[in-house]
């Protein structure tokens, strides 16, 4: 299994550069041309909502993408270290205005990456998230004996 780490600061303008090692390091792996679109687009999707998470509040630490390339099957994991609650929960209480539009953004983004990706995962607690996706691989021909 061999694996691409890449840490970023959490800035939109680095978002860019992670799409393009994806996309490079999925094209290594045997992902299909076909695919590789929607690799970087699922990839600009998912860090983007990392730079944002990380901005709003107000931490530090960088961005982090794993490039997982496995017997058949290549994976992007996403991590952030904003603290929330589960994907897709709603905050209880009346809460402000401003904490219901970055819910919906971000199961908006989620969603998008929903449809770009077949196989995604995605976990969040106190100490951050984390979206895994996974692609399938195509394996380098075999020479026929």
């Amino acid at each position: 299994m061999a694996t691409v780490e890449l840490r970023f600061s959490a800035l939109p303008e680095h978002v860019r550069t992670a799409r393009l090692v994806a996309a490079a390091v999925a094209r290594r792996a045997g992902v299909d041309e076909a695919v590789l679109d929607e690799v970087r687009l699922a990839v600009g999707e998912a860090c983007t909502r990392a730079v944002g998470l990380h901005q709003m509040v107000g931490i530090t630490a960088p961005v982090k993408v794993s490039l997982i390339e496995e017997e058949k099957q290549f994976s992007i994991e996403v991590g952030d270290e904003a603290p929330r609650s589960v994907p897709g929960g709603r905050a209880s209480g009346a809460g402000s205005g401003d904490g219901e539009v970055e819910a919906e953004e971000d199961e908006m983004g989620l969603a998008v990456i929903s449809g770009l990706v077949d196989d995604v995962e995605v976990s969040a607690g106190e100490h951050g998230g984390l979206i895994r996706m996974t692609w399938p691989t195509t394996p380098p021909a075999a020479v026929l004996s």
